[in-house]
């Protein structure tokens, strides 16, 4: 078909580039391309450079209302602005912190409520409920009145507090004295609460527990060398709050009785494997 004769359904074609039109609107082929949304759309002709050459009205990429195109016909779309500049939709205001309490109430109501809630998956020290209303905003003397009626009726009880961490956390994580105090004073329990708590663990008890970490975690190692293991096992163990001293003397017990086990153990293999004597020759059965 010649150039300038015009296809059926719409299709003009010329010498550098094809236009055609129809529902999408206007695109223009060749050196450049030219995209148009749909009638109604809000959305200008957008501009696409190809590769050499430029587009009709000689701009590159760029839309006929100035705002850049993406590839593929697409425009790069910005937020709606009002006239002061501020972004022109609703945004939801982020909150910050803890909500504080409501000042057109009675605030010590809301203390009681505060430590309740607080008080309900596990005990609280009573330094933490403290901390808890003042991030909320309660008023300092309305937060000592309502610790101190707390502490009356022994829903604050700092030394059964201090006492029953001790026990649990021995028991179940095999932390030492200096562990424990540690957690213990984080949580705002007063020192000679603290003395107190740990002196109840026994010594021997927690030799005990040492050796019964050490044992658990010894069977892991046995690829490990000597020097390695003894590191490893050691820094187990201070890291869960018992000395160096008695770290290292456990270790080496453990260590020790572990490779004694090992000889013994290759000993009864070997002799396990040479049943038939050295020339490997079963015994005749007997008549």
């Amino acid at each position: 078909m010649a150039p300038g004769e015009t296809e059926p359904g719409g299709t003009e074609l010329g010498g550098a580039g094809r236009r055609t039109r129809g529902t999408r609107g206007t695109t223009t082929r060749g050196s450049g391309r030219r995209v148009g949304g749909l009638a109604g759309s809000g959305r200008g002709d957008a501009y696409e450079n190809s590769g050499s050459g430029g587009d009709d009205d000689g701009t590159f990429g760029e839309s006929t209302d100035g705002s850049a195109a993406r590839p593929g016909g697409r425009r790069r779309g910005r937020r709606g602005r009002d006239d002061a500049g501020e972004p022109g939709g609703r945004r939801r205001e982020r909150r910050i912190g803890p909500a504080q309490i409501d000042p057109d109430e009675d605030p010590e109501a809301q203390a009681r409520a505060i430590c309740l809630r607080q008080l309900t998956g596990q005990p609280r020290t009573r330094a933490q409920l403290a901390d808890a209303m003042k991030r909320r905003g309660v008023p300092d003397d309305v937060a000592e009145h309502v610790l101190g009626r707390f502490t009356e009726v022994k829903l604050i009880d700092d030394a059964a507090f201090a006492a029953a961490w001790v026990d649990t956390r021995h028991i179940g994580r095999g932390l030492a004295r200096r562990a424990l105090a540690q957690e213990l004073r984080q949580r705002g329990v007063d020192s000679a609460l603290v003395s107190e708590a740990v002196e109840r663990l026994d010594p021997e008890q927690e030799l005990a527990t040492a050796r019964a970490l050490v044992e658990r975690r010894i069977p892991s190692t046995r690829r490990l060398d000597r020097q390695v293991r003894m590191r490893r096992l050691a820094g187990m163990l201070a890291r869960k709050g018992y000395g160096e001293g008695l770290a290292l003397r456990v270790v080496r017990e453990a260590l020790d009785a572990d490779e004694a086990w090992q000889r013994e153990a290759e000993d009864d293999d070997g002799w396990a494997h040479e049943p038939f004597g050295a020339d490997d020759t079963p015994p005749e059965p007997e008549d």
